[in-house]
């Protein structure tokens, strides 16, 4: 059989040591990996340039590093989004580009609903309380009114694939009002989902708590900036578990800073991790998780056996799982 190499270019995992095993079994498979997230796209062309498949997780497949690559073949995104992938550059080069979006997906929608509720009670504002509380020896809940009841309030869902309809269920015994705003959801989708869809300005409009659940592309991007964060209620909260680039994050940080929204819940940035002087750590009204709502035990095991399926099939000359480019199956 012909050599195959099969490079990994950055990973989450403590190690690789299973995968190693699992591949052992492939006498005419090479398998390397590194961690090239923040080294210069040079060593990255260097390492991969003669690879077969290539599997990514952070690092950027920019048009410039894909045009290097001598004999890829498949480029494996390490999760949901794909948006550090230039898919049209592979797609010009016969690259085909797959993904593992069938993870995770309980996780993320219970991470969002998380911070919902967080954001709704003001957990964070309550452990200030109980801290100030302790000292002094006396209840003061001054600094945390007002909070409202959860029942009958309106939650608005940007995106409903995978994720946001699963979100949409979970909420389903909250007594809250739901309003999905999603172009591309079919009529008969949204009647498996028992719902009709609305444009996003009266979402914004109407809800009291926003999650994000977008894919992230030249449409989405910035889909809430400061046009949008002006029609929201100033008693409503958004959350975002997607993708960083959705939200102006600038004018989401004067949007708190001037309290014309109650606050934000977020999971995801455009830099990651964050600078030290990121604007939302000094506000009080932003709860923010350092992008780890994907994250079980169960779901990190789960990536890795669906990955090992998809360099299986590549190995066996079958296509991947979920192909992104599919005029190139």
């Amino acid at each position: 059989m012909q050599p195959t190499k099969i490079f990994v270019t950055d990973y989450i995992e403590p190690d690789l040591k299973w995968e190693e095993e699992q591949l052992a079994k492939y006498a005419h498979v090479t398998f390397r990996y590194d961690q090239l997230k923040f080294k210069p796209e040079e060593e990255l062309v260097a390492a991969i340039g003669d690879a077969d498949m290539v599997l990514v997780n952070m690092v950027k497949m920019t048009e410039n590093v894909i045009n290097q690559l001598e004999k890829c073949k498949l480029i494996l995104r390490h999760g949901v989004g794909y948006d550090n992938v230039d898919v049209e550059a592979a797609t010009a080069r016969g690259i085909r580009v797959a993904y593992e979006p069938d993870y995770c997906m309980d996780e993320v929608a219970e991470h969002a609903i998380a911070l919902m509720l967080a954001g709704w009670r003001k957990l964070n504002v309550g452990r200030k309380i109980l801290e100030a509380s302790s000292e002094s020896g006396i209840w003061d809940f001054n600094a945390i009114y007002p909070v409202y009841s959860v029942k009958g309030k309106t939650v608005g869902i940007i995106g409903c694939g995978r994720i946001g309809s699963l979100t949409l269920k979970k909420l389903s015994g909250f007594d809250v009002d739901i309003l999905v705003c999603d172009p591309y959801l079919t009529g008969e989708r949204q009647a498996e989902l028992g719902i009709e869809t609305v444009d996003l300005e009266p979402l914004l409009k109407a809800s009291d708590m926003i999650t994000l659940h977008a894919t992230l592309n030249d449409e989405t991007y910035h889909i809430i900036g400061e046009e949008q964060l002006q029609l929201m209620k100033p008693t409503a909260y958004l959350v975002n578990t997607a993708r960083g680039g959705l939200i102006d994050t600038e004018a989401l940080a004067r949007a708190l800073g001037e309290n014309r929204i109650a606050g934000a819940a977020i999971d995801v940035y455009d830099k990651e991790p964050p600078d030290p002087n990121f604007e939302l750590f000094r506000l009080e009204n932003a709860l923010l998780s350092p992008h780890l709502s994907w994250y079980s035990e169960e779901a990190n095991w789960s990536m890795r056996e669906k990955v090992m399926e998809d360099f299986v099939r590549f190995i066996e000359g079958r296509p991947p799982r979920f192909l992104i480019n599919r005029e190139l199956a």
